[in-house]
């Protein structure tokens, strides 16, 4: 499974790029307000420190101007991925870009027949978002696994990008299933570095290493 950051953090992806763990990012227009910065510059930026995919999200609701807005963010980099929503204009533009060349990553995707709908529509990613849908008191696995079924059932080539990942088990769950790519923010991804035992074992290795009297570096 391949893992992206949702972030528009320079320091963030800097440090989990730096890992080699990193794949691509995400970004929308409320974390590029959260960053406080200029949303070109950020883009542009994020692209630079990352081969993958560098999602940029559309604002206009509109087919004309989504197609507008797309030809000024695919000239940030040969890695920006495309960002629409789940609407009619949305996979009309997605259909358009991806026609084209362009990567397209649906986004706000919250039932399988919209996730089976943006599959023929030609996106390159669907966003299905487990978080949001957990919290309006549905199971977001059990999206991510409707959906799985589908797209395997006819062999659709569109990528499952899990989205809205709130805590390490939508990792894990997912991973499971069989998504193709989770995105998380940078506080998720590192929680999955933690295990009490983990830190268990380098305080006994340490402790024990000190009796020794002995450094690596001499």
């Amino acid at each position: 499974m391949q893992f992206f950051v949702d972030t528009a953090e320079i320091d963030a992806i800097e440090e989990l790029a730096a890992t080699g763990l990193l794949d691509g990012v995400t970004t929308n227009p409320s974390l590029i307000a959260k960053s406080g910065r200029d949303f070109m510059e950020v883009t542009k930026e994020i692209c630079d420190l990352v081969d993958g995919p560098v999602s940029a999200e559309v604002v206009a609701l509109d087919h004309d101007t989504m197609m507008k807005e797309a030809e000024v963010l695919r000239r940030i980099a040969d890695n920006v991925c495309i960002k629409v929503p789940l609407t009619i204009d949305g996979l009309k533009t997605c259909k358009a870009l991806t026609d084209d060349g362009t990567m397209v990553n649906v986004t706000l995707c919250f039932s399988a027949n919209q996730a089976l709908l943006a599959a023929k529509a030609g996106a390159t990613f669907v966003s299905p978002f487990v978080g949001r849908h957990d919290d309006n008191g549905f199971d977001g696995m059990d999206l991510i696994r409707d959906i799985r079924q589908i797209y395997d059932n006819y062999r659709f080539e569109t990528e499952i990008l899990v989205a809205s990942v709130r805590h390490v088990n939508h990792v894990l769950e997912s991973a499971l299933i069989g998504a193709d790519v989770m995105t998380a923010p940078p506080a998720v991804i590192k929680a999955l570095f933690k295990h009490v035992l983990t830190d268990k074992g380098i305080e006994g290795f340490l402790a024990d290493w000190e009796k020794t009297g002995q450094s690596i570096l001499k």
